[in-house]
Protein backbone atom coordinates (compact mmCIF):
# COMPACT_ATOMS: atom_id res chain seq x y z
CA UNK A 1 0.00 0.00 0.00
CA UNK A 2 2.97 2.69 0.74
CA UNK A 3 4.54 1.36 -2.85
CA UNK A 4 1.21 2.41 -3.81
CA UNK A 5 0.59 5.68 -2.76
CA UNK A 6 4.26 6.46 -3.97
CA UNK A 7 3.53 5.89 -6.72
CA UNK A 8 0.87 7.88 -7.24
CA UNK A 9 1.92 11.02 -5.73
CA UNK A 10 5.33 10.93 -7.63
CA UNK A 11 3.60 12.65 -10.93
CA UNK A 12 2.35 15.29 -8.73
CA UNK A 13 5.91 16.71 -7.29
CA UNK A 14 6.28 18.26 -10.26
CA UNK A 15 2.62 20.10 -10.31
CA UNK A 16 3.49 20.86 -6.29
CA UNK A 17 6.56 22.43 -7.28
CA UNK A 18 4.62 24.73 -9.86
CA UNK A 19 1.64 25.43 -7.49
CA UNK A 20 4.19 26.74 -4.64
CA UNK A 21 5.87 28.66 -7.04
CA UNK A 22 2.39 30.25 -8.27
CA UNK A 23 1.16 30.21 -4.25
CA UNK A 24 4.26 32.66 -3.04
CA UNK A 25 3.96 34.93 -6.15
CA UNK A 26 0.29 35.18 -5.41
CA UNK A 27 0.80 36.17 -1.64
CA UNK A 28 3.65 38.27 -2.52
CA UNK A 29 1.44 40.36 -5.26
CA UNK A 30 -1.30 40.50 -2.43
CA UNK A 31 1.11 41.38 0.22
CA UNK A 32 3.09 44.27 -2.08
CA UNK A 33 -0.69 45.68 -3.00
CA UNK A 34 -1.02 46.58 0.62
CA UNK A 35 1.99 48.23 0.91
CA UNK A 36 0.63 50.21 -1.99
CA UNK A 37 -2.85 50.51 0.45
CA UNK A 38 -0.43 52.47 3.25
CA UNK A 39 1.09 54.21 0.62
CA UNK A 40 -1.84 55.71 -1.22
CA UNK A 41 -3.85 56.28 2.08
CA UNK A 42 -0.64 58.23 3.34
CA UNK A 43 -0.58 60.42 -0.10
CA UNK A 44 -4.36 61.11 0.04
CA UNK A 45 -4.57 62.08 3.99
CA UNK A 46 -1.12 64.46 2.72
CA UNK A 47 -3.57 66.22 -0.16
CA UNK A 48 -6.45 66.57 2.65
CA UNK A 49 -3.80 68.24 5.06
CA UNK A 50 -2.73 70.54 2.08
CA UNK A 51 -6.01 70.81 0.76
CA UNK A 52 -7.50 72.00 4.81
CA UNK A 53 -4.39 74.02 5.46
CA UNK A 54 -4.49 77.69 5.76
CA UNK A 55 -3.88 79.35 3.05
CA UNK A 56 -0.34 81.15 2.51
CA UNK A 57 1.45 83.57 0.09
CA UNK A 58 2.59 81.72 -2.67
CA UNK A 59 6.13 82.30 -3.31
CA UNK A 60 7.80 84.59 -5.97
CA UNK A 61 8.36 83.95 -9.12
CA UNK A 62 12.48 83.26 -8.80
CA UNK A 63 11.50 79.64 -5.96
CA UNK A 64 9.03 78.60 -8.88
CA UNK A 65 11.67 75.97 -10.19
CA UNK A 66 12.14 74.50 -6.65
CA UNK A 67 8.52 73.72 -6.15
CA UNK A 68 7.40 70.06 -7.13
CA UNK A 69 4.41 68.25 -8.00
CA UNK A 70 4.84 65.57 -5.60
CA UNK A 71 5.54 67.90 -2.68
CA UNK A 72 3.12 71.13 -3.76
CA UNK A 73 0.08 70.07 -5.57
CA UNK A 74 -2.80 70.85 -3.68
CA UNK A 75 -1.09 73.43 -1.68
CA UNK A 76 -3.30 76.24 -0.62
CA UNK A 77 -2.04 79.74 -1.36
CA UNK A 78 -3.00 83.28 -1.92
CA UNK A 79 -2.38 85.32 -4.82
CA UNK A 80 -2.74 88.98 -5.06
CA UNK A 81 -2.22 90.84 -8.77
CA UNK A 82 -4.63 91.78 -12.06
CA UNK A 83 -6.29 89.52 -14.23
CA UNK A 84 -5.81 90.01 -17.59
CA UNK A 85 -9.10 89.38 -19.60
CA UNK A 86 -7.80 89.59 -22.64
CA UNK A 87 -6.49 86.44 -22.33
CA UNK A 88 -8.90 84.16 -20.81
CA UNK A 89 -8.25 80.33 -22.06
CA UNK A 90 -10.79 77.69 -22.19
CA UNK A 91 -10.24 73.69 -20.77
CA UNK A 92 -13.25 72.05 -22.29
CA UNK A 93 -15.31 69.36 -19.23
CA UNK A 94 -17.95 66.65 -20.43
CA UNK A 95 -21.53 66.63 -19.11
CA UNK A 96 -20.04 63.35 -17.67
CA UNK A 97 -17.43 65.12 -15.34
CA UNK A 98 -19.76 65.72 -12.53
CA UNK A 99 -20.57 69.38 -13.45
CA UNK A 100 -23.90 68.70 -14.97
CA UNK A 101 -23.63 70.08 -18.30
CA UNK A 102 -20.82 70.96 -21.00
CA UNK A 103 -18.90 73.21 -20.82
CA UNK A 104 -15.62 75.05 -20.12
CA UNK A 105 -12.80 76.22 -17.25
CA UNK A 106 -12.11 79.40 -17.87
CA UNK A 107 -8.35 79.71 -17.29
CA UNK A 108 -7.12 83.29 -16.49
CA UNK A 109 -3.73 85.23 -16.84
CA UNK A 110 -3.20 87.01 -13.24
CA UNK A 111 -0.13 89.62 -13.48
CA UNK A 112 1.02 89.25 -10.01
CA UNK A 113 2.01 91.85 -7.88
CA UNK A 114 5.23 90.50 -6.95
CA UNK A 115 6.27 89.18 -10.50
CA UNK A 116 5.09 86.51 -13.07
CA UNK A 117 1.98 85.34 -14.42
CA UNK A 118 0.04 82.86 -12.77
CA UNK A 119 -2.61 81.15 -14.71
CA UNK A 120 -6.12 80.85 -12.25
CA UNK A 121 -8.90 78.23 -12.77
CA UNK A 122 -11.63 80.82 -12.03
CA UNK A 123 -14.19 77.92 -12.35
CA UNK A 124 -17.15 76.70 -15.01
CA UNK A 125 -18.94 77.59 -17.22
CA UNK A 126 -21.83 76.13 -19.56
CA UNK A 127 -20.69 75.69 -23.02
CA UNK A 128 -23.62 78.83 -23.35
CA UNK A 129 -22.23 80.96 -21.60
CA UNK A 130 -18.26 80.79 -22.96
CA UNK A 131 -18.61 84.36 -24.31
CA UNK A 132 -17.02 86.85 -22.00
CA UNK A 133 -20.26 89.42 -22.35
CA UNK A 134 -22.18 86.94 -20.69
CA UNK A 135 -20.01 86.93 -17.79
CA UNK A 136 -19.78 90.70 -17.52
CA UNK A 137 -20.26 90.33 -13.56
CA UNK A 138 -17.11 88.03 -13.17
CA UNK A 139 -14.41 90.28 -15.02
CA UNK A 140 -12.82 91.93 -12.18
CA UNK A 141 -11.01 94.83 -12.92
CA UNK A 142 -8.01 96.18 -10.30
CA UNK A 143 -5.80 94.94 -8.05
CA UNK A 144 -7.27 91.17 -6.82
CA UNK A 145 -6.55 89.19 -3.81
CA UNK A 146 -7.68 85.62 -3.86
CA UNK A 147 -7.08 81.91 -2.52
CA UNK A 148 -7.30 78.32 -4.33
CA UNK A 149 -4.68 75.39 -4.58
CA UNK A 150 -1.56 74.83 -6.81
CA UNK A 151 -2.09 72.31 -9.94
CA UNK A 152 0.06 70.82 -12.43
CA UNK A 153 -0.76 69.53 -15.45
CA UNK A 154 -3.38 66.61 -16.06
CA UNK A 155 -1.95 64.17 -18.23
CA UNK A 156 -3.51 63.33 -21.48
CA UNK A 157 -4.18 60.04 -23.09
CA UNK A 158 -4.80 58.41 -26.47
CA UNK A 159 -8.96 59.59 -26.36
CA UNK A 160 -8.15 63.23 -25.25
CA UNK A 161 -8.83 65.55 -28.58
CA UNK A 162 -6.01 67.51 -29.88
CA UNK A 163 -6.24 70.78 -28.44
CA UNK A 164 -7.41 73.60 -30.38
CA UNK A 165 -5.10 77.08 -29.34
CA UNK A 166 -6.31 78.99 -32.18
CA UNK A 167 -10.12 78.57 -30.41
CA UNK A 168 -8.33 78.67 -26.98
CA UNK A 169 -9.87 75.09 -26.51
CA UNK A 170 -8.03 72.72 -24.82
CA UNK A 171 -8.74 69.39 -23.66
CA UNK A 172 -6.44 68.99 -20.26
CA UNK A 173 -5.18 71.82 -17.93
CA UNK A 174 -2.35 72.39 -19.13
CA UNK A 175 -0.20 75.68 -17.85
CA UNK A 176 2.74 75.78 -20.05
CA UNK A 177 0.80 74.88 -23.62
CA UNK A 178 -1.56 77.21 -22.83
CA UNK A 179 0.86 79.85 -21.67
CA UNK A 180 2.68 79.56 -24.81
CA UNK A 181 -0.11 79.59 -26.66
CA UNK A 182 -1.65 83.32 -25.30
CA UNK A 183 2.37 84.54 -25.81
CA UNK A 184 2.56 84.67 -21.62
CA UNK A 185 6.28 84.43 -21.11
CA UNK A 186 6.38 84.52 -17.46
CA UNK A 187 3.46 81.92 -16.51
CA UNK A 188 4.20 79.47 -13.78
CA UNK A 189 4.39 75.65 -14.57
CA UNK A 190 1.13 75.18 -12.41
CA UNK A 191 -1.70 77.08 -12.03
CA UNK A 192 -4.41 77.41 -9.34
CA UNK A 193 -7.92 76.63 -8.73
CA UNK A 194 -9.88 79.32 -7.36
CA UNK A 195 -11.62 79.00 -3.99
CA UNK A 196 -15.61 79.28 -4.51
CA UNK A 197 -16.32 82.92 -4.83
CA UNK A 198 -19.53 83.87 -3.12
CA UNK A 199 -19.76 87.15 -5.52
CA UNK A 200 -19.18 85.34 -8.50
CA UNK A 201 -22.21 85.30 -10.80
CA UNK A 202 -22.01 82.99 -13.41
CA UNK A 203 -18.07 81.24 -12.98
CA UNK A 204 -18.63 78.20 -10.22
CA UNK A 205 -15.21 78.62 -8.37
CA UNK A 206 -14.00 75.80 -6.29
CA UNK A 207 -13.32 73.28 -9.40
CA UNK A 208 -10.63 71.13 -7.06
CA UNK A 209 -11.34 67.44 -7.47
CA UNK A 210 -9.07 64.81 -5.99
CA UNK A 211 -9.38 62.03 -8.45
CA UNK A 212 -6.67 59.36 -7.15
CA UNK A 213 -7.73 56.06 -7.34
CA UNK A 214 -7.34 54.17 -4.57
CA UNK A 215 -8.40 50.35 -5.57
CA UNK A 216 -5.47 48.39 -3.93
CA UNK A 217 -7.40 46.50 -1.02
CA UNK A 218 -9.31 45.03 -3.76
CA UNK A 219 -6.46 43.86 -5.56
CA UNK A 220 -4.86 42.28 -2.73
CA UNK A 221 -7.92 40.50 -1.97
CA UNK A 222 -8.15 39.33 -5.72
CA UNK A 223 -4.58 38.32 -5.23
CA UNK A 224 -4.92 36.61 -1.88
CA UNK A 225 -8.25 35.13 -2.91
CA UNK A 226 -6.52 33.51 -6.32
CA UNK A 227 -4.05 31.94 -3.80
CA UNK A 228 -6.37 30.38 -1.79
CA UNK A 229 -8.48 29.61 -4.60
CA UNK A 230 -5.28 28.15 -5.88
CA UNK A 231 -4.68 25.98 -2.76
CA UNK A 232 -7.77 24.35 -2.43
CA UNK A 233 -8.05 23.25 -6.42
CA UNK A 234 -4.73 21.76 -6.34
CA UNK A 235 -5.78 20.04 -3.07
CA UNK A 236 -8.65 18.43 -4.72
CA UNK A 237 -6.79 16.78 -7.25
CA UNK A 238 -3.91 15.53 -4.95
CA UNK A 239 -6.82 14.26 -3.02
CA UNK A 240 -8.91 12.34 -5.36
CA UNK A 241 -4.97 11.51 -7.23
CA UNK A 242 -4.10 9.74 -3.66
CA UNK A 243 -7.67 8.01 -3.14
CA UNK A 244 -7.83 6.13 -7.06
Amino acid sequence: MSAGWAARARPLLLPALFATMAFALLVSLGVWQLHRLTWKEGLLAQIDERLKAKAAPLPPASSWPSLSQAADEYRHVTVTGVFDHAKEAFVFRTAGSGLGEAGFYVLTPLRLDGGGTLLVNRGFVPERLRDSAQRVADQVTGNVTLSGVLRWPEERNMFTPADEPSRRTWYTRDPPSIAKALDVADAAPFSLDADPDPKGAVLRGGATTVNIRNDHLSYAFTWFGLAATLVIVFGLVVWRRLRA
